[in-house]
């Protein structure tokens, strides 16, 4: 592709709300263009790209057996009643639902379980005809509160969906086993180094789920890992052993102490600093929106030195979602300013709870319910009953694994796929049965498995890339080579970068030729260091002794004078190396 026929646009400056690399070398090389917020144009280069990663992922679920078929966008809101999700997602504010001119109610997919369930209900009735496992590639709609981060968190994005279908729960863990290695397959042949973690299942749903997390620094997710026993979970999921909290030796009545203003762990600090952190219990208040349609407010306590983890405390609510509770909820409930809440005193509606740091922890510090008061020397069993308690918390670096002897670390990635083991969620309430050996009907066992395609791409640029632009893994970059004619005009040079652009585009290796006439080399060279294909030849003024400069783009400065016929022959080999 001689690149004086693209529409090839490149930018000096980054735009203003580029927060991450991606996002910002992707719109200076013009391979995207935001056209609102979380909405973009997708550039020919970047669509090359995800045509690429796409082509990977065919082939690998295809290879075992997966069939493709496309879904609509436009969805029924009866099918989303059927499985009991249209109130949590409207909820949640991520659903585009409207009504249509007949006054229907309908959404755009943020994805197609109760489609695909429709679908196969409809066409199976044997276990003869089981399993059987479908998968589509298709524009995805979220409302996303705050659209961020280019590619990576926007209001419509490409996603690859495949759903599973099964005779029994054992049949089904085996297929969720068959894609779990289908996507270590496909994020390996993309040239990224990932980590799969254990996931919550969210409002998927379902008994077990898998993240894959492109390792990246810049990654907007925090994963708790441990190298020495390969442990490793997103931190909604992560459980761990923390450390013991500080003994308290003397035993003391609870009493009152006078907390002017003293509204966090910091500001008790100041006033007991002798008191360890471990020692201060803090008790948050959360607005509660239930699963049945109730709402309410719900206490949780927790260590000083811990935090709590949202989405532990909404599964075990059984909440569709949980918010900080309101300065009047907070009044209502404790008869205190905000800052002041503990287990004492609390409004009998107010359910309380409790995470597993508190377990042990005596003579503590909490909140007294009445503005600027806090009870000291408090004991569970003593004082106040144990409340309700369970895992709540958030892990932290430096805690203990679980299972075996190793370290937690903190590290963040990128999340670019997740597969969920749904079990018989949706079969069971929209219907999807079929007639066994027996002639017993029984609903069927269903896996669900995503990957974020657009995602992928902003996920490879956040792996690879340098200051002066992108680094393209081979198997999806928008080229395999990027040919920079110095003279374009010139015959010698005119022929031999022709010669080699047909040469290795019969070979099967795409070529960008960079021929426009009117850019200096030092623009040409900085367009192609942000374009960042894998591979560079440049035909110069060694042409007419069939001599070229030949260097890979993730190590720039190492270039070499070569022939023509090598430099050729180098690329064919990388390009067959990589499975491109």
């Amino acid at each position: 592709m001689r690149l004086s026929r693209q529409l090839f646009v490149t930018l000096r400056d980054e735009p203003a709300d580029a927060e991450v690399r991606s996002h910002a070398l992707m719109a200076r090389a013009g391979f995207l263009q935001k056209l609102a917020a979380g909405i973009y144009v997708y550039g020919p280069m970047l669509w090359r790209v995800l045509r690429n990663i796409e082509n990977i992922v065919r082939t690998e679920h295809d290879a075992v057996g997966c069939s493709e078929l496309l879904m609509p966008a436009l969805q029924p809101r009866e099918l989303w009643d059927e499985s009991g999700r249209w109130e949590r997602y409207v909820t949640d504010g991520i659903l585009f639902n409207f009504k249509d001119r007949k006054g229907s109610e309908v959404c755009l997919g943020p994805t197609h379980e109760e489609v695909i369930t429709k679908y196969v209900a409809s066409q199976v009735q044997s276990y003869k005809q089981l399993p059987v496992t479908l998968y589509q590639i298709q524009t995805k709609f979220r409302d996303e509160i705050r659209p961020r981060f280019g590619l990576m968190r926007g209001r419509e994005f490409i996603m690859k969906d495949a759903y599973s279908f099964d005779v029994s729960a054992e049949d089904m863990v085996d297929s969720y086993a068959t894609m779990r290695q289908v996507y270590s397959n496909i994020f390996s042949r993309c040239g990224l180094g990932f980590t799969q973690v254990e996931a919550d299942s969210g409002a998927i749903g379902g008994s077990g789920s898998e993240e894959f997390m492109v390792d990246a620094d810049t990654g907007e997710d925090a994963i708790a890992v441990c190298k020495a026993t390969g442990y490793a979970a997103n931190l909604e999921k992560a459980v761990s052993v923390i450390p013991a909290g500080a003994a308290c030796e003397a035993t003391v009545d609870m009493h009152k102490e006078i907390t002017p203003g003293a509204k966090s762990c910091d500001d008790l600090l100041k006033l007991f600093p002798e008191l360890p952190l471990t020692r201060l219990l803090k008790t948050v208040l959360y607005h509660v929106d239930y699963a049945d349609g109730g709402v309410g407010v719900a206490a949780v306590m927790c260590r000083g030195d811990r935090e709590l983890n949202d989405v532990k405390i909404i599964n075990h609510l059984d909440a569709l979602n949980i918010e900080l509770a309101s300065e009047a909820e907070v009044k209502s409930a404790t008869g205190a300013a905000v800052g002041f809440a503990g287990p004492i005193g609390l409004a009998d509606d107010i359910r309380l709870l409790a995470d597993e740091s508190v377990i042990g922890v005596e003579g503590f510090l909490c909140g007294g319910n009445e503005t600027d008061m806090h009870y000291l020397d408090v004991h569970f069993g003593r004082d106040l009953p144990q409340p309700e308690t369970c895992d709540f918390g958030t892990v932290q670096a430096g805690d203990s694994v679980v299972d075996g002897e190793g370290v937690i670390e903190i590290t963040r990635g990128i999340e670019v796929g997740h597969i969920f083991q749904l079990g018989t969620k949706y079969s069971e309430a929209m219907g999807a049965n079929f007639l066994d050996a027996q002639q017993k009907t029984k609903p069927m066992h269903m896996g669900c498995y995503g990957i974020g395609v657009s995602r992928v791409a902003a996920a490879a640029i956040e792996q690879n890339h340098d200051e002066a632009g992108m680094i393209w893994p081979m198997p999806i970059a928008p080229y395999a080579v990027h040919l920079i004619q110095m003279k374009p005009g010139n015959d010698e040079q005119d022929a031999l970068a022709q010669e080699m652009h047909d040469a290795l585009e019969a070979a099967g290796c795409d070529v960008l030729w960079d021929d426009r006439k009117k850019v200096s080399p030092g623009v040409k060279f900085k367009d192609a260091d942000l374009v960042g294909v894998p591979i560079r030849i440049t035909v110069g003024r060694d042409a007419s002794e069939r001599g070229v400069e030949f260097s890979l783009r993730s190590n720039r400065d190492n270039k070499e004078a070569v022939s023509a016929d090598d430099a050729m022959a180098r690329v064919i080999e990388m390009v067959k190396e990589s499975g491109r």
